[in-house]
């Protein structure tokens, strides 16, 4: 942990996942119904501080993501709270008829925390990056969808989460992104921050590409262009007044998010927008391809999701 002298604040770039794993076991301490399933990869997400802390509130389901979510049903109707771990790809496509049939539609108090987001997963390939999730979990009614920008946001929005009533899923990253919060800061579900104000575009991103739009508005302000920055960690419900305010003053949206380029964050603001306050938008992500096994950096400029990216979708909308 690199943190400022004095402070104890967290500096260096740092995987979500990692903030899961500590809140977790935080909210262990303090609440005695949560418990946790894991898919056999505690150590990938972290649920192994849990294991180790609370050994009796700490079940290991092996590679049986469909199992995990039905006792996780059957645990939240006895008054548990259980947090099922495992990795995006999983929870939602391997696990996704029980997601929706016994979780979602009882509306049971069911927490969904996966690890290894998007092309996050750089070097664990295509069958490892998670890129459809949040289209896939964003269609099911009764479901709140979150994916924090930083290990801040995370340890906050995970809180927020053991504490609503509901199903909920949460995603997270495998390599480290950036901070941009601080212990300090809040966050309600359902409601996105605006981290930067401008007026001539609004870029509203998701998860990791939060940081991505914070790079490509220092470069716009560079180029004279004002970026207003929106970091909308809650898919679902969408804080749509906050988008419609800010797409009224900019009058020019780029949407950017790590998954693919129809069904997630882009489609999401392409709805509210067209319903409401029909605006020129440009969507930033994934154009339905696979990505490849490699350094997340270089993945993230060979399919369009850089701040070179996000300027280039600006000037169009220039």
């Amino acid at each position: 942990m690199t943190a400022l002298p004095g402070t104890g604040r967290r500096t260096e770039p740092i995987a979500t996942r990692f903030a899961y794993g500590e809140v977790l076991v935080e909210l262990g301490r303090e609440n005695p119904r949560l418990v946790v399933l894991e898919a056999d990869i505690s150590k990938s997400t972290q649920t192994q501080h849990f294991a180790k802390a609370f050994p009796e509130r700490f079940f290991q389901m092996g590679c049986a993501e469909a199992n995990a979510m039905v006792a996780a049903a059957g645990l939240a109707t006895t008054g548990k709270i259980p947090f099922v771990s495992t990795y995006a790809v999983f929870g939602s496509m391997r696990a996704c008829e029980q997601v929706r049939s016994f979780v979602a539609y009882p509306r049971l108090n069911v927490k969904i925390a996966v690890s290894h987001g998007g092309i996050t997963s750089a070097n664990d390939g295509p069958t490892h990056q998670g890129t459809e999730d949040l289209g896939i979990m964003r269609t099911i009614p009764n479901l709140t969808v979150i994916m924090p920008a930083d290990y801040y946001a995370t340890k906050k929005l995970v809180r927020a989460a053991a504490y609503l009533e509901g199903p909920v899923y949460l995603r997270f990253t495998r390599d480290p992104v950036p901070i941009l919060y601080g212990p300090e800061s809040d966050f309600t579900i359902g409601k996105g921050v605006r981290l930067r104000e401008g007026f001539d575009v609004t870029l509203v991103a998701i998860g990791d590409m939060v940081a991505i739009a914070l790079e490509a508005a220092e470069q716009l302000g560079a180029r004279g262009l004002s970026a207003e920055v929106i970091d909308m960690h809650t898919l679902k419900p969408l804080d749509g007044e906050l988008l419609l305010r800010s797409a009224e003053k900019t009058r020019r949206v780029v949407a950017i998010e790590d998954h693919q380029i129809n069904g997630g964050l882009g489609s999401a603001v392409a709805e509210a927008l067209s319903e409401n306050l029909p605006t020129p938008l440009r969507r930033i992500g994934l154009r339905d391809t696979f990505a490849e096994s490699g350094e997340y950096r270089l993945l993230l400029k060979k399919y369009g999701l850089d701040a070179g990216a996000v300027m280039r979708a600006v000037e169009q909308l220039m």
